[in-house]
């Protein structure tokens, strides 16, 4: 398991975004050499939790508990096929670009050991957006990624440092429970009756989530 590039974004004008000043850095691309990696403060305030990247919509993006996004470099190359064109690393907007390792597949509080020192949480999966659809210029878009639920994951940072291109990912850390990234998306959008097993995963998963899963419980029980 390694990471196979780090992906960083600058605010630029855009016609498919919703914010006042018209400006968006999903467009990420591969960064040369080390980056620096921390905590970037709450929601609302905090934005990306790499140095170099820019968030723009601090509103749905950003955040301690959405400090990094990664995506396996196989979920690209199988929407490559599915798309029938070419997806460079950071086409999704991923800071992390990743080989052998299922992202989706991850556990909820999972943790990943990056190069020698950065280690990173897994909390949450992407949640597709107009923007996201906007980007990749496919119609529908939205409704397409959320059907395959394979939606990468949103990464809050335990312990910061410096990583780079080709860096080894190691499990540090496997919860002791069965919900995965795929499990949450799918929870949070098309199948509802899953968020009561959220709940498992207890305080690792992202606070946003975590109140859905407990409102639903509360209205509809267990």
């Amino acid at each position: 398991m390694k990471l196979l590039s780090v992906n960083v974004g600058r605010a630029r004008a855009v016609p498919y975004t919703d914010q006042p000043e018209g400006l968006s850095a999903i467009d990420k691309r591969p960064a040369d050499g080390l980056v620096r990696v921390a905590a970037p403060g709450p929601k609302g305030v905090g934005r990306s939790g790499l140095a170099g990247d820019t968030v723009c919509d601090i509103r749905h993006h950003g955040g301690d508990d959405q400090a990094v996004y990664a995506v396996a470099r196989e979920d690209l190359d199988d929407w490559e096929r599915e798309l029938g064109r070419p997806l460079a690393n950071g086409a999704f907007g991923e800071n992390l670009t990743t080989a052998g390792l299922d992202v989706s597949g991850a556990r909820i509080g999972e943790r990943w050991r990056i190069g020698a020192g950065v280690v990173l949480e897994v909390t949450c999966g992407r949640i597709p957006c107009r923007t996201f659809q906007g980007h990749l210029g496919e119609r529908g878009w939205v409704k397409r990624f959320t059907r395959k639920g394979a939606p990468g994951a949103y990464l809050r940072v335990v312990e910061p440092g410096e990583i780079r291109a080709g860096d080894p990912v190691e499990v540090v850390h496997l919860p002791d429970h069965d919900v995965t990234v795929a499990m949450e998306f799918r929870a949070t959008t098309t199948e509802r009756d899953l968020l009561p097993r959220l709940l498992a995963a207890g305080a690792a998963l992202h606070p946003e989530a975590l109140r859905a899963a407990r409102a639903y419980v509360e209205k509809y029980g267990s």
